[in-house]
């Protein structure tokens, strides 16, 4: 049986307020005394997971148990104190949502948050918690992170089990997290591999030239003195281009997969709910529930060709630097038409990880205009514990 929520102050808009999910951390383990929040894409027992939309939560009961994740960190002391706002479904990259509202980015208010883990980012962001739960299918965590000024992880896929969670797209979905301060961040990452983070670096750094010229000038020039840092930290590195047929064309093949992954995940109960959409949400939809078995087969042997040109760039310990976000948090409330190209670059940048299973890891490094801006590192599948301890050096490195 679950507590009651201690009273929240949450003057961002990151919380959800229809749910009172709330698990008091176990005393002694190597979270305690550390406060988080979990994306209302986590089963809490008790509760409705609400996934951002209020149909799906109004044609879904109480969850009978409690997310393989969320309970791994209340064994290891962390409380968790309520969950947070998200796109629906988990169909957004930006934070806005139509029916609950947008939650504030406190870094830049006035500018998205970032999504689909908006209020985890942001509630982090603000300092309402030490660290909070997010998912990443196609960037939700690694945009969020680098428009918010976090630190935010995408595992290798299948790392961290998906048990109790809301599913969008299986074969892309990970669960990833946010924080502040890398020592933190390093304490759950400890606990949720169930293993040390190592103190080494990677054995060479691969800057890839083609993910920063889809940068705007103004990040691609912030982001350099951090890149440099990396460079000698790691003391063996080259400049390559990842895609030989461009970026967008890999892309283009994720959109595909993922998008007819997520549709055969939610078309049932679309067909039997008619739920209520933002139009962005919709049309997603819509465009998946078209795309023809063919396209999806042609797509599948370009991921493949994806697999193979990262294993060739990375074997032996390779990291791969690129920006993680082509440019810094958009303003809020702009059209979709405004939107379209940046949109475009950011699953350009953001698409290499989910296509490959690899962990990436964005690292708040700079500003653009006062706005944050991430620098990401991208590894070997398997490689999290590495690129976790490659951050808190950086960080550190860059703090001095």
């Amino acid at each position: 049986m679950t507590q009651p929520r201690p009273k929240l102050e949450d003057p961002l808009g990151a919380f959800c307020t229809d749910t009172e999910a709330y698990l008091p951390g176990s005393t002694g383990g190597p979270l305690s005394g550390l406060s988080f929040a979990a994306k209302d894409i986590f089963d809490v027992a008790g509760h409705v997971t609400g996934g951002g939309n209020p149909d799906w939560k109004a044609t879904h009961g109480p969850a009978d148990k409690t997310a393989w994740v969320i309970q791994k960190l209340v064994d290891a002391g962390a409380a968790m104190v309520g969950k947070t706002h998200t796109d629906e479904l988990t169909r957004g990259i930006l934070g806005e949502n139509a029916h609950y509202g947008t939650p504030t980015n406190p870094k830049v208010p006035g500018r998205v948050p970032g999504g689909s883990s908006s209020g985890s980012a942001s509630a982090v962001a603000g300092g309402l918690v030490d660290f909070a739960l997010g998912s990443d299918t196609g960037g939700s965590v690694r945009i969020p992170a680098s428009f918010c000024g976090l630190i935010g992880l995408r595992p290798t896929h299948g790392r961290i089990p998906l048990d109790g969670i809301l599913l969008q797209a299986p074969s892309y979905d990970t669960i990833g997290w946010f924080a502040r301060d890398p020592e933190v961040f390093a304490k759950v990452g400890a606990v949720l591999f169930q293993n040390q983070i190592p103190e080494g670096l990677p054995t060479r750094l691969i800057v890839a030239e083609d993910a920063f010229e889809m940068a705007s000038p103004e990040v691609a020039a912030a982001l350099q003195p951090a890149v440099e840092a990396a460079k000698e930290m790691i003391g063996a590195d080259r400049t390559e281009r990842l895609s030989p047929v461009g970026l967008v064309e890999w892309s283009a093949q994720q959109q595909v997969l993922q998008g007819r992954e997520a549709w055969d995940t939610a078309r049932e109960w679309i067909s039997q709910v008619n739920p209520r959409f933002s139009f962005w949400v919709a049309e997603r939809y819509m465009t998946a529930s078209s795309t023809n078995d063919a396209k999806v087969a042609k797509s599948k042997v370009e991921r493949q060709e994806v697999i193979d040109r990262m294993d060739e760039l990375t074997a032996g310990g390779g990291v791969v630097c690129l920006p993680t976000s082509p440019a810094p948090a958009p303003p809020l409330g702009q059209s979709l038409a405004e939107r379209r190209d940046v949109l475009s670059r950011i699953v350009s940048l953001t698409c290499v990880a989910g296509t490959t299973g690899r962990p990436q890891i964005s690292v708040p490094v700079a500003e653009v205009d006062g706005m944050p801006v991430g620098l990401s590192f991208l590894g070997e599948r398997g490689s999290d514990e590495l690129l976790i301890s490659l951050a808190g050096k950086l960080f550190a490195n860059l703090s001095d």
